[in-house]
């Protein structure tokens, strides 16, 4: 099983329970099941898309967010979802999070960035771009429409958790 970026959306009061729930369990397990429809996936992609904001000459306050939308921060409490044997990230750091003000800050930021314009720089060669990335081998279905498709995900993901007021949950897993 590979290891990739997973990212819930959550209600404060689901946090606040889960924290609760560890607390009292003897094993701190909390209980951490977020709805499949609030999980994304974003596989591979994080690296690839910052890389790739960074090369494309993504504005600082537009990179700024999209780093903050992939990494998270650390003013969250998630200290109980990293507690073996029930840690959610048992691969890699700590969860980190965004609250609500700051999921609304990232989705909006998000939103003005043209992915298109932006694709339309890199490298028309298929090698010679992804070596511009970093990135190792052939992707399927093709680089460009690979980083599309993740950072469209993502910003819709961001997107509706700002509509419905969530907080946003990273870990790899």
């Amino acid at each position: 099983m590979a290891v990739t970026q997973q990212l819930a959306r959550v209600p404060e009061g689901y946090l606040t329970a889960c924290r609760q729930v560890a607390g009292a369990s003897p094993d701190g397990d909390p209980h951490w099941n977020p709805p499949a429809y609030d999980v994304l996936d974003l596989d591979w992609a994080p690296a690839l898309l910052k890389r790739f904001g960074e090369v494309a000459g993504l504005g600082e306050v537009h990179l700024d967010a999209l780093r903050r939308a992939i990494d998270g921060d650390t003013a969250l409490d998630l200290g109980f979802l990293d507690s073996h044997p029930h840690a959610i990230a048992p691969f890699d750091a700590a969860p980190t999070g965004l609250g609500i003000a700051q999921v609304a800050c990232v989705s909006k930021l998000l939103g003005e960035i043209d992915m298109p314009v932006l694709l339309a720089a890199l490298p028309a060669d298929e090698r010679d771009a992804g070596s511009l990335l970093g990135q190792v081998g052939a992707i399927t279905g093709g680089l460009r429409a690979y980083l599309l498709e993740h950072f469209n995900a993502l910003r819709d993901f961001y997107l509706d958790a700002a509509r419905r007021h969530l907080l946003v949950v990273l870990w790899w897993d």
